[in-house]
């Protein structure tokens, strides 16, 4: 695996813990396009140990009294599809309940849509209506922050349904790539920061 770390940021992890984590995410060259650098967490997931230690370090962030949900989280949502992966998990060990942010076109009715913009189009997320009791604090949960296109769209969308964000949490953050500036007036935490890009 490349040595791309650049951080290991408010993990609660021991060093040893964090870099076997790191070295349990793929780095695979030009995928899905040329000159992407793409991050394959299905090692890290195949990894019970590893996949605990995910857990682990987003249960930790979400319960820490001084960080920036200290404000408390009532319910975790994760963005389709990596996210319901390690969301839902996470949701589980804090005893809350789980949102899935879906694409466009896979839940029934009633939805609420938020578009966003691609590289080339655009794309939606949706939650089904009714899901989210108003005012409750909501934690995303997704494995990849790159460009915050996608991240920015759920935290709309999350506002949109009546929820509060209370942050957002990625496993991964690509510092080249600025994804935290769209997410800005939002509280953002991730385990490991990176400075070569992929896709969002």
């Amino acid at each position: 695996m490349a040595d791309d770390l650049t951080d290991v940021a408010l993990s609660g992890l021991l060093p040893e813990r964090a870099t076997r984590i790191r070295d349990l995410i793929a780095n695979i060259p030009d995928f899905p396009s040329p000159g992407v650098l793409f991050k394959d967490i299905t090692p890290l997931l195949a990894d019970a140990d590893g996949l605990a230690d995910v857990v682990e370090a987003f249960v930790r962030l979400a319960q820490a009294d001084d960080g920036d949900l200290a404000g408390g989280v009532d319910v975790v949502a994760g963005m389709e599809a990596r996210g319901f992966l390690l969301g839902a998990p996470v949701a589980h060990a804090l005893g809350l309940g789980f949102l899935p942010l879906r694409k466009a076109g896979k839940l029934p009715p009633p939805t609420q849509s938020v578009s966003y913009d691609l590289e080339y189009g655009s794309a939606a997320i949706e939650l089904r209506s009714g899901t989210l009791t108003p005012g409750a604090r909501v934690l995303i949960i997704d494995d990849v922050l790159a460009t915050g296109g996608t991240a920015a769209a759920a935290a709309q969308l999350v506002e949109q349904c009546g929820g509060v964000v209370a942050g957002l949490a990625f496993l991964l953050e690509l510092d080249a790539l600025h994804g935290r500036g769209r997410l800005r007036g939002h509280n953002v935490d991730t385990l490991l920061r990176v400075g070569i890009p992929s896709g969002d």
